[in-house]
């Protein structure tokens, strides 16, 4: 089969089983670029000028329900970062509400159904860090109501209760309410999302969990280790939690030569008065600077699949998936340069032996089941107790 013939097949099976992505930042960019004018950044046109994310290219990546990000960064704090994800939730709802024919709210795995039989994307949220609680288990369940779906237990620094894999550990990875929070987030049926936590903190949570965890944008440590990374010890209990590992696209967490020129691009830009996480277009002018000096190491689909081919042999095939990343970072890699790219991954993944049916898992059955699972587990819990008071 040629490589035309092979990206033909990939777009066909995506037409059936289309993408799950586990995480796009797209909120985020449009705080961060334009402070909400849908009007400045509408996303029904093309926006590859400056974002990696619009419908049209959703729909020609075969991307059929998003968990968007409603990530605040975690230097936030406090009622600051509670009233940041509020405004977050609230961007996601305005998206939604103006493009009706194309994004749908979902809250269930069947709402997932339902928008793919209807032909939209149906859209979900998942928070980004405990941070955005503010230690208060009743702000974790009113992030439910409002829709969010996962909460990723930190983001890039460590929390009065959970140790995260960017930051010095305080904890040795959940405290006493940390394991509370897993727990209340079981009951109420919010995936524990183990991206950018620590390694003990997933094995922690892992072991607290009732319910499937995921890990919503996050590849395998073993072919690129960067603490970001999933290890394979961590891989290896999927299995019997029913968890899903996505794997991630961007390049310094998938390619060990993007790692030294990432945290060095990140300086220059902090040197000139920008956040090193910044993708606006003022920092991506710093970027294209810096990089004309010094080249990029470009990661491409076959490192992302090296990572998948890895995560498939250690978790096994019902315990893996995609969560690109997308508007969350500078750079990304060759032919998965934007949302339309996923084709080009799967196409690769059918040049190396994946079944279709390996892929159907991949692109939409697992991260389904999971979300299924954990309101299984929600309505037994929640059938037995009540609602967790504990605090700090």
């Amino acid at each position: 089969m040629s490589a035309a013939q092979r990206l033909e097949e990939a777009r066909g099976l995506l037409a059936e089983h289309p993408v799950v992505d586990g995480h796009n930042d797209l909120p985020w960019a449009l705080r961060n670029q334009v402070r909400y004018d849908l009007d400045r950044r509408d996303i029904g046109a093309d926006q590859s000028a400056y974002l990696h994310t619009d419908i049209p290219r959703l729909r020609a990546g075969g991307v059929g329900a998003q968990f968007w990000s409603v990530y605040v960064r975690s230097d936030f704090a406090g009622d600051e970062a509670v009233s940041a994800t509020l405004e977050q939730i609230d961007a996601v709802g305005q998206l939604i509400d103006r493009y009706p024919g194309t994004l749908v709210r979902a809250l269930t795995a069947d709402d997932m159904e339902a928008a793919r039989e209807g032909g939209r994307i149906a859209s979900l949220m998942g928070a980004e860090g405990g941070h955005s609680i503010n230690n208060s288990l009743a702000t974790l369940r009113a992030l439910h109501r409002l829709g969010v779906r996962y909460m990723t237990l930190t983001h890039n620094d460590t929390i009065d209760w959970a140790d995260s894999a960017t930051d010095e550990p305080r904890h040795g990875g959940l405290t006493d309410f940390g394991r509370e929070v897993v727990r209340e987030m079981n009951r109420v049926g919010m995936l524990v999302d183990l991206s950018h936590v620590a390694a003990t903190t997933m094995r922690d949570a892992i072991a607290v969990s009732s319910a499937p965890v995921i890990f919503s944008h996050s590849s395998a440590r073993a072919v690129c280790d960067h603490p970001r990374n999933v290890p394979d010890d961590v891989l290896e209990l999927l299995p019997v939690n029913g968890g899903v590992a996505m794997a991630t696209f961007v390049p310094k967490f998938i390619l060990p030569a993007a790692v030294e020129w990432t945290a060095a691009a990140d300086e220059n830009l902090r040197a000139h008065g920008f956040h090193h996480l910044d993708t606006s277009p003022e920092a991506m002018e710093l970027h294209r600077a810096f990089e004309a000096g010094r080249p990029r190491p470009v990661a491409t689909a076959a490192t992302v699949a090296d990572h998948l081919d890895h995560m498939r042999e250690v978790a096994g095939v019902d315990h893996i998936g995609i969560g690109g990343d997308y508007d969350g970072t500078a750079f990304t890699p060759s032919g998965l340069d934007d949302v339309a790219g996923y084709p080009n991954l799967i196409a690769e993944l059918l040049a190396r032996g994946w079944s279709r049916a390996d892929l159907a898992k991949l692109t939409w059955s697992n991260a389904v089941r999971a979300l299924r699972d954990a309101e299984a587990e929600a309505r037994a819990l929640s059938a037995s107790r009540g609602p967790s008071n504990a605090h700090l």
